[in-house]
């Protein structure tokens, strides 16, 4: 299957720009990159603050209609909800650079998850796009699952629809979710990659 990398741009799109391939690319199997990232409330957020529990991260972008679909659908809060319950952590990533029109201060940023009902462990203002990049997260939506060991578990798109439309999520199978029921279960995760989609990620230029 072809990696799906969806490049939006346009008046109603602004921010949804063409990324350069990032530099780095986390492996799944491998300890996950190690990260330090003040969040939107001006907290420093790394990854060893959640050591021997897993970590779910989501790439996201208040201009890309893939991931606003998946809010509309209420899948998305749902699931942070639910894995939070479930003794995980939800970091949410904005990666845009300050020079990107849709780069989000903090307080701008909490207003945006707030409005769309997100309910992440932490929202991480990541403007350098030093995380996305050891990460090699190129769009909205792309996910990375982090096992309780601190090894990669899981890296891809959030779910099989390839949509922007929230009925055709709502009936999606969702990779994240399977990911998670396999760790809580102690099982290795039967899918660990799969294409990414979405609108790229707004690094530097």
């Amino acid at each position: 299957m072809k990696r799906r990398l969806f490049l939006l741009a346009g008046p109603a799109l602004a921010g949804a720009v063409s990324a350069k391939a990032p530099k780095a690319a986390a492996r799944v199997g491998e300890l996950a990159p190690a990260f330090s990232v003040a969040d939107a409330r001006g907290q420093l957020r790394n990854l060893e603050e959640f050591k021997g529990r897993p970590v779910v991260l989501e790439w996201s972008s208040p201009s890309c209609p893939f991931a606003a679909a998946q809010y509309a659908s209420g899948r998305m809060p749902d699931l942070q909800r639910w894995s939070r319950d479930k003794g995980a952590a939800w970091l949410t990533v904005l990666s845009s650079h300050p020079s990107r029109s849709d780069y989000l201060t903090g307080d701008k940023a909490q207003a945006f998850n707030a409005k769309r009902g997100g309910a992440p462990t932490a929202l991480l203002i990541d403007g350098n796009g030093a995380v996305g990049r050891s990460y090699g997260a190129l769009t909205a939506n792309h996910m990375f699952v982090i096992a309780a060991d601190g090894r990669l578990a899981y890296a891809g798109g959030i779910d099989d629809s390839e949509s922007g439309e929230a009925a055709v999520v709502r009936r999606s199978r969702n990779h994240v979710r399977a990911a998670l029921d396999e760790l809580f279960a102690g099982r290795p995760v039967k899918t660990p990659a799969t294409p990414p989609f979405g609108c790229a990620l707004a690094y530097a230029g």
